[in-house]
């Protein structure tokens, strides 16, 4: 095999096995999803993340890869409809790649289900199954490919060289904004707030399910941040996934600490927060700071994200899962940390933006990626609001009273996902069958 040939399979067997564990993130969701919730929305919490990935996909081969990657303009693509390539310069924006086009799509499809199950974390326990269906289908075509387009697909923010290697801001802060436009527009869960606006702990039926969906998310996390190297050469994704797992220790151990320091307890759904959040800190971050740089960046994701977590409810936003601190302020930390800590290095290696304020210099490249955060974030809550009222206003968001408590899996599919525990046909069985035995 020639030298070039051996180079194309290897990037491409790369590619996939990347794709694969961005896709098993999946199952991560749905583990620290189902976790973190109730046990009467456990089916439905989970099931979700199939019918998410199983819509993401469709809308993005249709019209979302080609908006965010096509040839077109500064705001969004305008060709490659349907995966069609009509002419070599289609997707010129993933020319540096060399691996097919089908690889391409599978890999860059698994962020944009990302982002949507991120989404859903706003909408958790209380909004209808049809949302999900309108909802999901038009953020994937209206919302997520402008944003990568601007970014990824050589979009005015590419152009000014906007350092986001794997998505904070792409995949991370869209899902966590949208899940913050949807939190507002639905409101809090019955129970959440007292009268005098105090809230309630509504904790999660299985802690050790967050736990291992956590787990699940940080090896995934070596196909996300790595994996977007899309190649081999020079074995640079070695260098990605270093930093990558330096932020995510570091994160967890802040995280644990910030949570003893300022409620008193080593809180377990604390430290898998804080892990998530260094590593959407560090996915901005992965390919241009260096390796004490991705510490700094994960302790701070860490510490930074259970505090707001712990203040924005205070003030009175349900936020079941915390999408918004996990994904939105720990995006916005690792988007603009490259400001402050882009390597001179790193920088010519990845051959984007210039160098961080640290490394003198000075505050071009932190102004970009400040007017990146600023940019998208605007987009996105304006889309996803106007869309989201309209929903409101027509079918609206939210189940009724009655349905919401009693359990989504019971109101919303006719099946608990714990039937022995939550329904009395099967609970009289299972005591019955326990104390035969």
């Amino acid at each position: 095999m020639k030298p070039a040939e051996l180079s194309f399979s290897l990037d491409s067997l790369w590619v996939l096995l990347a794709a694969v564990l961005v896709i098993f993130m999946q199952a991560g969701f749905a583990l620290l999803e189902a976790g973190s919730t109730r046990m009467k929305n456990s089916g439905h919490v989970a099931g979700k993340q199939i019918l998410s990935f199983a819509i993401s996909s469709i809308a993005f081969w249709a019209f979302g890869f080609a908006i965010t990657f096509g040839e077109g303009n500064s705001l969004f693509g305008t060709h490659g409809w349907f995966l069609n390539n009509p002419s070599p310069s289609t997707f010129d924006s993933l020319s540096w790649a060399n691996v097919p086009v089908s690889l391409k799509f599978l890999f860059q499809l698994a962020f944009a289900g990302v982002s949507l199950a991120i989404a859903w974390g706003g909408f958790a326990e209380r909004a209808k199954l049809s949302v999900y269906f309108i909802f999901g289908t038009l953020f994937t075509i209206l919302v997520y490919p402008v944003i990568g387009h601007w970014v990824w697909g050589g979009g005015w923010l590419a152009q000014m060289g906007m350092q986001d290697f794997a998505g904070s801001t792409v995949v991370h802060l869209q899902g966590a904004v949208a899940a913050l436009v949807g939190t507002l527009l639905l409101g809090p869960r019955i129970g959440k707030f007292n009268a005098n606006k105090t809230p309630n702990a509504i904790p999660g039926h299985n802690q050790v399910y967050s736990v291992i969906g956590c787990i699940i998310l940080w090896i995934g996390w070596f196909g996300f941040n790595p994996g977007s190297t899309m190649g081999t050469s020079g074995a640079f994704f070695g260098y990605v996934a270093l930093t990558t797992n330096l932020a995510a220790a570091a994160g967890a151990i802040a995280a644990i600490l910030t949570a003893q320091l300022l409620v008193g307890k080593a809180d377990i759904s604390a430290m898998v927060n804080g892990v998530l959040a260094a590593l959407v800190a560090i996915t901005a971050a992965c390919a241009f700071v260096e390796p004490w740089a991705a510490v700094v960046v994960g302790a701070v994701a860490g510490a930074v994200t259970f505090w707001t977590s712990v203040y924005f409810e205070k003030k009175g936003l349900d936020d079941p899962i915390y999408a918004f601190s996990v994904h939105g302020i720990a995006g916005i930390i690792g988007t603009v940390s490259t400001g402050f800590f882009a390597s001179p290095r790193l920088v010519k290696i990845t051959g984007v933006g210039q160098p961080g304020l640290f490394y003198g210099g000075g505050f071009h490249q932190l102004g970009v990626q400040i007017l990146g955060v600023l940019g998208a974030f605007v987009y996105v809550a304006a889309v996803s609001f106007i869309i989201l009222f309209i929903l409101k206003k027509t079918i609206g968001l939210r189940v009724t009273a009655e349905q919401e408590v009693s359990g989504l899996d019971i109101s919303e599919h006719g099946a608990y996902g714990y039937p022995e525990h939550l329904d009395p046909k099967y609970k009289g069985q299972s005591e019955m069958s326990s104390s035969a035995n």
